[in-house]
């Protein structure tokens, strides 16, 4: 078994690999940028090699300087996490040439399956149902429609070195096969060092579902089932499960078969994901086979027990599988939430900051329950702009898909993460939707269920009461508290009314409040709740028992009343006495300002365009500029008819949020 292993990588999948190493005995090596000085992966590891500026393609994709962190420190062996170098053959090649072994598959399996357009073709050579498209290199964006055209819009246009969603666009037209085209090419060469693309018939109403195989280098190759990955925005996943709620066990034994023989077809060895699209009636036609660890895996290593990174060290040690396909039974149901710095009311778009508050929920590992969170930051921590934006990997286990989703629930609102926008909200959101709840999801769900974007969710009555019932029942505490503090109040005399009207969600509830040393009974809306808690004023979390059923709510003072935050809903609770309620309603409301002439930059960015010049009329859907932010390119779009008065910003300009790029007459 190796000594020392280095990480070829950064983040959350440096963490995880260390954790597992540490765990077996192994040293381990981290690599960092500038940006990355102060890194959680640094800190863990037991050693750490500065290998140069912020930009992965300076730094984390530059095979010299891996391969001399490599000969600095001594390692024997490394592992690439995913993204990176990951999948490309030349790192592979080099460190076989040093005699350090490669934690993943031989190059050849990599060359072979690694690249999209070569595994596409190997597939159908092997008789393997594949999605029409075009596997030859495409020269410019007028071939790129030309092409789009004979297949047959949609298409989806993909980055042959690509994966986590980078270098990967739909077109339904030929413009869109123009600008997607350019922008592919340019995410895929900033982020792989590969710029070739590829053209496939997009298919409407998919499911993701991939196969998680393992393989060593003795002819063994297992399956350990499926993954549901149908959550997904832009093509990148937002919400995995384990295992999938459409398959059945003789679809799921047919693609595991499949993935396997696909796997020794070309000499693959260690941990590898072989992704298929999944009709509505369970045909299923091969994607894509990555060759490395995927994002998500913890929901795999949660239903079988198999920790995969340790697998793959064992492989790459030469070391046997130790269990057979038989062995690798379902054992309960996983979730996971992709927590990003992508903000939900900005339509998704990336954010970067000092984490000013992270507190994510306890990990427990029980009988009936497991909470597990993969994580690459911490609190005080910096986002970054030069990587992508995700902040941790939030999993769940029980034992019923319900009860997953259930423990997701509370996970979700336990987590507390300020400072920066994020996506917790809306992956709340998803798990209360009917929809997912019922498992009838197919990759087009965010898009058919969110058509305007994600603008919080609006809870349903029987749990606003609830709420409403709570905040009643916190306020008497703070009012408590704030009796106490001017004197109002001692041990023997109590002057916190029963008597409240709580203004919620756009409703207005009368409220009477009975309590006792072990909680609170608050009457509202025609019935009574009793609530205990031991929550006190200033915790930004509380925890309470509604009629003995579990509610986690962020908490946050206002003039008042509360801002609470769950299920991803964010309301303002007010709690008045009777006459402060009949004030209230003679308040006038403030209305925000108006931005309707003004394109704002939506997040902190770089312009790398501007489509437009001053005194052109524009159209509705027009682009206007393209701003990258986290190897993502952004085209800003007209919201309608106008003219342009004045552009602010030129390309190459680095702007914060909310920067006006270009004002309207």
């Amino acid at each position: 078994m190796f000594s020392k292993i280095l990480i070829a990588n950064r983040g959350e999948i440096a963490c995880r690999v260390i954790k597992t190493a540490r765990k077996m005995g192994i040293k381990t090596v981290a690599v960092y940028s500038d940006a990355d000085h102060n890194a959680l992966h640094v800190r863990m590891a037991d050693e750490a090699v500065h290998i140069g500026p912020a930009p992965a393609n300076q730094s984390y994709i530059v095979i010299d300087k891996i391969m001399e962190a490599i000969r600095q420190t001594g390692a024997e062996a490394v592992h690439p996490g995913y993204g990176f170098l990951s999948e490309n053959m030349k790192f592979a090649e080099a460190l076989a040439a040093a005699g350090v072994a490669f934690i993943g598959p031989p190059a050849g399996a990599i060359e072979a399956m690694g690249d999209k357009i070569t595994s596409k073709k190997l597939a159908a050579e092997a008789g393997v149902s594949t999605v029409p498209g075009y596997m030859g290199l495409i020269a410019d964006a007028d071939e790129a429609v030309k092409i789009s055209n004979e297949i047959g819009y949609p298409v989806m246009i993909k980055a042959s070195a690509g994966g986590g969603g980078k270098g990967m666009r739909i077109a339904w037209n030929d413009e869109e096969a123009r600008e997607g085209f350019q922008s592919s090419k340019n995410e895929a060469a900033n982020s792989f060092g590969d710029d070739r693309i590829f053209i496939e018939k997009f298919v409407t109403q998919p499911r993701h579902i991939e196969i998680q195989v393992l393989a060593d280098q003795h002819g063994n190759c297992v399956y350990l089932h499926e993954r549901e990955c149908s959550i997904q925005r832009r093509n990148q996943k937002v919400i995995e499960e384990a295992p999938s709620p459409f398959l059945d066990e003789a679809t799921r034994k047919a693609m595991g078969e499949q993935a396997c023989a696909l796997a020794q077809a070309v000499g693959y060895t260690s941990a590898g994901t072989v992704e298929f699209i999944v009709d509505g009636t369970r045909n299923f036609y091969f994607l894509e086979m990555n060759t490395r660890l995927q994002v998500e895996h913890p929901v795999t290593e949660l239903i079988t027990g198999v920790d995969l990174v340790e697998q793959m060290i064992r492989v790459a040690a030469g070391e046997k599988l130790p269990f057979i396909q038989s062995d690798l039974k379902i054992n309960g149901w996983a979730m996971e939430s992709r927590l990003y710095a992508e903000d939900p009311y900005r339509n998704f778009l990336p954010s970067i900051g000092r984490l000013t508050r992270y507190r994510p929920p306890a990990e427990v590992a029980e009988d009936a329950r497991a909470v597990r969170n993969d994580t690459g930051v911490y609190e005080g921590g910096e986002i970054s702009m030069y990587y992508d934006p995700m902040i941790a990997k939030l999993c769940t286990w029980a034992p019923t898909r319900g009860q997953a989703i259930e423990e997701m629930r509370l996970a979700l609102d336990e987590f507390e993460l300020e400072g920066i926008g994020h996506n917790l909200p809306f992956l709340s959101a998803v798990m209360d939707h009917p929809r997912f709840v019922s498992g009838e999801i197919t990759t087009a769900f965010i898009a058919e269920e969110y058509p305007d974007g994600f603008e919080g969710a609006t809870l349903d009555d029987a749990l606003l009461h609830r709420v409403a019932a709570s905040a009643c029942a916190m306020n008497r505490v703070a009012e408590i508290r704030r009796a106490r503090v001017s004197g109002r109040m001692d041990n023997h005399e109590r002057v916190v009314g029963t008597e409240w009207v709580v203004k919620i969600g756009g409703h207005s509830l009368a409220a009477s409040i009975d309590a006792d040393r072990e909680g609170a009974s608050v009457t509202l809306a025609g019935a009574t709740y009793r609530i205990t808690s031991n929550w006190r004023p200033g915790q930004p979390l509380a925890r309470l028992l509604v009629d003995g059923t579990p509610l986690v709510m962020k908490v946050a003072k206002i003039p008042g009343g509360f801002r609470l935050r769950l299920r991803g809903a964010d309301l303002k609770a007010h709690v008045f006495s009777p006459r402060q309620a009949e004030l209230a309603e003679l308040m006038p409301e403030k209305l925000p300002p108006d931005t309707s002439k003004l394109l704002l930059c939506p997040m902190p960015g770089m312009v790398i365009s501007i489509a437009v010049n001053e005194g052109d009329e524009v159209y509705e859907g027009q682009a206007l500029a393209t701003v990258e932010a986290m190897k993502m390119e952004n085209i800003l779009r007209a919201e309608r008819k106008g003219r342009v008065a004045k552009i602010n910003a030129a390309a190459g300009a680095s702007l914060a949020v909310d920067d006006v790029i270009m004002e309207f007459e």
